[in-house]
């Protein structure tokens, strides 16, 4: 990505130094590699090795069960021992409900609110304990993936492996991170057996789908593993002229020399083209929302490039210390026109009048995380000893234009209103900088664990701001420096239960300028307690967890509709203090009769305690006090009758909430249903091994309820069917 400004010297050395490291560090292990593999005639002999450790965070799980990541801790660290609600939406899981977003992924989870708002396929916003986690939360490979206005990362869910969830502050390890917690994704990485699949899908709104995955050795002498992943999608959508069309690949690469090393590297591309609003009109003499299509369909084109290149890189120095170091290049440019009808014409009230826009966002960020774990005793005392030190490097461009489209026809809706191109009339530009080095050490004595951690982050982000007309240029400097913790404590019994309390805190600059003030937005800062208990019953592969919490916030980032110079638009903008509080449940469990399932409910209250004197005391727009889901796939007995024949069903409960943080509107409680089955040919006759027809729909009822935000309201998305037929070997 252009435009990528120069790091200080400082900085620049500290990146050398690293990426030094690294290669003396990988010219050394591969000489130690060949002398130890090599035999005195000359044949090379290896064996399949597994190197495990805290790099991505990798779920450990068993069907719908994960037991342990390195997501709660940045080392390997069992679930049980793990100070704070953490759970994983597993490899398994994402077979059986063939999630088409990230919003359909982490849709069962608890304290996860996905829809607030509405059918909208441009962006993967969702709440997690009442805070949003869009920008702050969202993690790839145990590195921070960035957001800032409309530039963020898109998600593929076929080219992941799993989620891992930490909920709550999390900054002690992970520096910029909010309040509801953050969302680990995990990728695809090589597997060391080969993999091979071929899927069709074709589903509602003429949605056509191929997709690939393959993986294994690369062949039979060297340490080298590779997966290549992709997908090709052409579709349309419940909305006029906005598509949902995507092109992805992503290749992955490891290598392991010995039974100490592993290098991975993972890289990503991929181009999505959808619409530059899909929004349905919200008629201000009613106060509802219509089912009108806001925008122009001559005038909505919006296309999404972004791509990432990172390795992860682990060595296991002696048998107390390993090094690992992990970094990651992104980049995304996004190129969108939009339209948005806003009220009746004065002089005929069948036409409303639109404002339309441009604007083309680019973003590139570097991150690294060097870090050093020591595993050790000190008498009764076990120790797993973390120090570390992370750098990320975002830099932000964004040109704007605003002006106006033909009015809306009533009568014809979608009907295309030609419309001028419109020119650019501002420049943002903003740099940031931020540096953290964190410590933390897991305690073991007995059946107790105590985790306790602290960081320092230093930020520095400069944004300057254009008037292209009068080339007048707004600069703006910003200096931030936070020291967050965390310190927990666990006690496991012999019979699998473990009860736990703990303490943390979080801090997290944010990118991108409040457009109401013209001024960059200040770092959101959180604290929580949280106590709680995690229960893995004995002789059985079953989870259940439940914790309570209470989570204080400052300088909260949310959308909201503001009256600007051009008209009004749904803005992010700060608010002072929220809070929240609530309690969670979930339970996992896969079963050898060939059942899975996994439940959860979620009762969160957060209000508004500083802010506009009309919202203190009021509750956060669309947020459900009561959430509740449950999903299960039952698949028949070999031996039995319906061999190879499976089924799915899920729900998911959204209790009522408020439409804005004046309470003045309601959201009304809904429950939403989702539904699958599923047919191995191999029942038939074992020629036929491999081959699988799935079906999946979520909202099988098509429920299109209207969902309001912020005093803006959407719609739920309606049914989607898709049916799958995958071929592996």
């Amino acid at each position: 990505m252009p435009y990528l400004r120069s790091a200080t010297r400082s900085t620049i050395r500290f990146a050398l130094a690293g990426t030094s490291l690294l290669a003396l560090s990988l010219t050394a292990f591969a000489q130690d590699a060949a002398q130890s593999t090599t035999a005195s005639d000359g044949t090379t002999t290896l064996e399949t090795l597994t190197v495990t450790g805290g790099s991505g965070g990798v779920i450990t799980a068993d069907g719908y069960v994960g037991t342990s990541s390195a997501t709660g801790a940045k080392t390997d660290t069992p679930f049980l021992q793990t100070p704070q609600s953490i759970s994983s939406v597993t490899e398994q899981q994402l077979k059986d409900r063939n999630p088409q977003t990230l919003l359909d992924t982490v849709a069962y989870t608890p304290g996860a609110r996905v829809g607030g708002y509405g059918f909208d396929p441009r962006f993967d916003s969702f709440t997690v304990r009442g805070f949003d986690v869009t920008y702050t939360g969202v993690f790839r490979d145990n590195l921070r993936q960035p957001g800032a206005s409309s530039s963020l990362f898109k998600t593929e869910p076929y080219g992941l492996e799993g989620v891992s969830i930490l909920r709550g502050p999390s900054s002690a390890l992970y520096g910029a991170s909010g309040a509801g917690g953050l969302f680990n994704l995990i990728t695809k990485r090589p597997t060391e057996e080969p993999l091979h699949e071929l899927q069709l899908q074709y589903g509602t709104d003429n949605r056509y789908q191929g997709q690939f995955d393959f993986s294994g050795p690369i062949n039979e002498t060297d340490p080298l593993y590779y997966r290549m992943t992709g997908l090709l999608r052409s579709s349309d959508t419940e909305q006029v002229s906005v598509p949902d069309d995507r092109a992805y690949i992503a290749p992955a690469f490891t290598w392991k020399p010995d039974e100490d090393t592993k290098l991975t590297i993972l890289g990503e591309y991929s181009r999505t083209k959808t619409g530059g609003s899909a929004a349905y009109y919200n008629d201000p003499l009613t106060g509802k929302v219509t089912d009108i299509f806001a925008g122009n369909p001559d005038f909505n084109d919006s296309v999404q490039t972004q791509a990432r290149v990172g390795y992860e890189f682990e060595h296991r120095l002696n048998d107390v210390f390993t090094f690992r170091q992990n970094m990651r290049v992104s980049t995304l440019n996004i190129d969108t026109d939009w339209a948005f009808a806003y009220g009746p014409n004065a002089v005929d009230p069948t036409l409303l009048d639109s404002s339309a826009g441009t604007f083309d966002e680019r973003m590139t960020a570097i991150t690294i995380d060097n870090q050093l774990e020591a595993k050790f005793d000190t008498g009764a005392l076990d120790h797993t000893l973390l120090v570390g030190i992370d750098y990320t490097k975002l830099r932000f461009r964004s040109l704007n234009g605003y002006g106006y489209t033909p009015p809306l026809d009533t009568s014809n809706p979608t009907k295309g209103r030609p419309t001028d191109p419109i020119a650019f009339s501002e420049r943002v530009v903003q740099d940031q900088w931020q540096l953290g080095t964190y410590l933390q050490d897991q305690i073991r004595y007995d059946a107790w664990t105590l985790t306790a951690g602290g960081r320092y982050d230093w930020v520095s982000t400069d944004t300057d701001t254009t008037t292209l007309a009068t080339g007048a240029v707004d600069a703006v400097s910003q200096k931030d420096k936070a020291f967050s913790g965390r310190i927990g404590l666990t006690y496991e019994t012999d019979f699998g239960l473990a009860p736990y309390i703990s303490y943390s805190n979080a801090f997290s600059p944010n990118a991108g300028v409040n457009k109401e003030t013209s001024q960059p937005f200040k770092p959101t800062e959180s604290q929580q307690e949280e106590i709680g208990v995690k229960y893995l019953l004995p002789n059985s592969n079953t989870l259940i967890t439940a914790a309570l919490f209470n989570i204080d916030q400052k300088n909260s980032l949310y959308y909201e509709v503001v009256d600007l110079p051009t008209g009004p638009a749904n803005i992010q903008v700060q608010r002072g203090k929220v809070r929240s509080r609530g309690f969670e449940i979930e339970a996992n469990t896969s079963l050898d009769n060939g059942l899975s399932l996994v439940a959860s409910y979620t009762y969160t209250d957060i209000k508004i305690t500083e802010g506009p004197a009309d919202t203190v005391g009021n509750s956060v727009s669309s947020v459900p006090r009561h959430m509740a889901s449950l999903w299960a796939d039952y698949t028949l007995p070999e031996d039995g009758p319906g061999a190879g024949l499976g089924f799915g069903a899920g729900v998911r409960f959204l209790g009522s909430s408020y439409g804005n943080d004046q309470n003045t509107m309601r959201n009304s409680s809904r429950a939403l249903f989702d539904a699958a089955a599923h047919y191995d040919f191999a029942a038939i006759d074992k020629k036929y091994e491999g081959l699988r027809l799935q079906v999946n729909a979520t909202n099988v009822f098509d429920r299109r309820d209207a969902v309001c935000s912020a005093g803006f309201c959407y719609r739920d998305q309606g049914r989607a069917v898709i049916g799958s037929l995958k071929y592996s070997w």
